[in-house]
């Protein structure tokens, strides 16, 4: 089997500035990395691991950089990276570097990279910080028996690291299957986490030799993420914490290498309310479900901030939905707890109708928000325009009017809500025409506030000596060509005074 063939070594010259969370090795800006594998779709956790790393680098003027790692290919689900691009996109999180947008330090997909690993691990291989391991999955398995059997936690015996230049090549020549491991040592300093400190962890004494090159040639992720953040520059990392008990064995693949390792900081665990720990598995932490749910991108990013720190915020001030220049100059690692961070479901309501009352009060967001909102009316309803009230300044005030009532979007197009959108036919009622002119010079003069309104047609019904439920009914088929619906005065505040009047004297004129 032949596993090494010339490629061309990317040479990255690094110089000692490394003080200032500001500036990376070179002198230059900070570069971090969001690297997830496309074993499935974007949930809450990577999309608060994204954010995080966006956050750091828009304060220090940097840059993100998304990296696809795709070496376990076993397990690749098809579009999923597609998917993932698309996700951080809706959620506002700009790529600076990545698949499909390039940058001088691509390819950004591992599966597009091999050259490289193999070209850097037979430098381990020759300074004696790699081997050759040919141990079959049968014994692997038989080691991983006898260790539970024994009570002890299973790990490498690293029996092949102790194998001679003639046993190798001899092995090699006969076409074992063989896989490339790394050799660890004794690693008793402690690590300096940007979220949790000094942490200790002697990787030697607790496993065994790691493997970094697979027998189908990919490397494994401890080997191509060390590799892959070097080349590429890579300042700090920040990452799931379930990734902290591997940091020591990276930092020895940069010793082994003689590179300068980044800042780490780990991620505390993102869970649910109950406590219990977010799951791929759960359908309902996809990114896709919040977009599908009316959940505006802006308002989950202010939902996933919500849990675990990492904000300096003013005391005292009313909540409200923040921009991302507001949350990165709002964004520390240093208040970031170490603690598992519960994500509170009930704040999410509350994020969505925060989000939708900040973009009514900027105009590039009212705009938006009145398109989407057109969008949805046509795509619920499927009629022809003409047979629904898509005026902007219908739309607008109807936004107005609900915003601090709903918590998304969709609830605009409910059942009960259809008379916002759907023009009533040729509903004519059986009040005389004299009667609704009447009535129109009494609205015109009126507060459009369901109080006042329910008092004033009440009052009108007495002195035109009307039986109010019939004259109930007949407004509401006027208004919205329905038997059923909210309270003909909540209506009439819902639909605004303009559009109410126009659809009174729409009725008014047919006479």
């Amino acid at each position: 089997m032949i596993l090494f063939r010339n490629s061309v070594t990317l040479l990255v010259r690094r110089t000692a500035c490394y003080n200032s969370l500001r500036y990376d090795h070179s002198g230059g800006l900070v570069r971090v990395r969001f690297a997830p594998s496309p074993t499935g779709f974007l949930h809450l956790g990577g999309l608060r691991t994204a954010l995080y790393n966006y956050l750091f680098a828009k304060k220090a003027n940097g840059r993100f950089i998304l990296r696809i790692e795709d070496t376990d290919q076993t397990r690749r689900v098809k579009g999923a990276a597609e998917k993932i691009i698309e996700d951080l996109s809706w959620a506002g999180i700009e790529i600076d570097e990545g698949p499909n947008i390039g940058g001088k330090y691509g390819p950004y997909v591992q599966s597009e990279r091999l050259d490289l690993y193999r070209t850097e691990v037979k430098k381990l291989l020759e300074n004696g910080n790699a081997y050759y391991c040919f141990c079959t999955e049968r014994r692997l398995e038989l080691l991983r028996k006898e260790a539970l059997r024994t009570r002890q936690v299973p790990k490498y015996d690293n029996k092949c690291r102790h194998l001679t230049p003639v046993q190798i090549a001899e092995k090699l020549t006969n076409n074992k299957e063989f896989c490339i491991r790394f050799k660890l040592e004794s690693y008793t300093e402690p690590i300096d986490d940007l979220v949790y400190g000094k942490v200790a962890y002697d990787v030697a004494e607790n496993e065994g030799d790691p493997v970094i090159i697979k027998s189908d040639g990919f490397p494994t992720y401890h080997f191509a993420n060390v590799v892959d953040d070097h080349f590429m520059n890579i300042t700090h990392v920040l990452r799931g914490v379930e990734w902290q008990i591997s940091t020591t064995k990276h930092l020895l693949l940069y010793k082994a290498f003689g590179w300068r390792p980044p800042k780490f900081g780990h991620l505390p665990l993102l869970i649910n309310a109950d406590g219990t720990k977010l799951s791929k598995r759960q359908g309902d932490i996809h990114i896709s479900h919040y977009r599908d749910s009316g959940i505006l991108p802006q308002a989950l990013v202010n939902y996933v901030t919500q849990a675990g720190g990492g904000f300096i915020r003013q005391q005292g001030l009313k909540p409200k939905s923040y921009t991302m220049t507001e949350l990165s100059s709002q964004f520390d690692v240093s208040v970031i707890n170490s603690h598992p961070s519960k994500l509170n479901p009930d704040l999410l309501d509350q994020c969505n109708r925060l989000e939708i009352i900040r973009q009514l009060n900027d105009p590039k967001g009212y705009q938006k928000l009145v398109s989407e909102v057109i969008n949805l009316v046509k795509q619920k309803y499927g009629k022809k325009e003409t047979e629904l009230d898509l005026d902007v300044n219908h739309v607008k005030n109807i936004l107005q009017t609900t915003a601090c009532r709903i918590s998304s979007i969709q609830e605009l197009v409910g059942k009960k809500l259809s008379f916002l959108w759907i023009l009533p036919k040729t509903e004519i009622g059986d009040l005389p025409k004299e009667t609704l002119d009447e009535l129109l010079k009494g609205l015109e003069q009126q507060e459009f506030n369901k109080t006042p309104i329910n008092k004033f047609l009440k009052d009108f019904a007495s002195k035109e000596q009307l039986k109010f439920s019939t004259f109930m009914r007949s407004l509401r088929s006027i208004l919205s060509g329905l038997d059923e619906g909210p309270a003909v005065a909540e209506m009439m505040e819902l639909l605004g005074k303009d559009v109410t009047l126009r659809r009174i004297r729409g009725a008014s004129n047919k006479k």
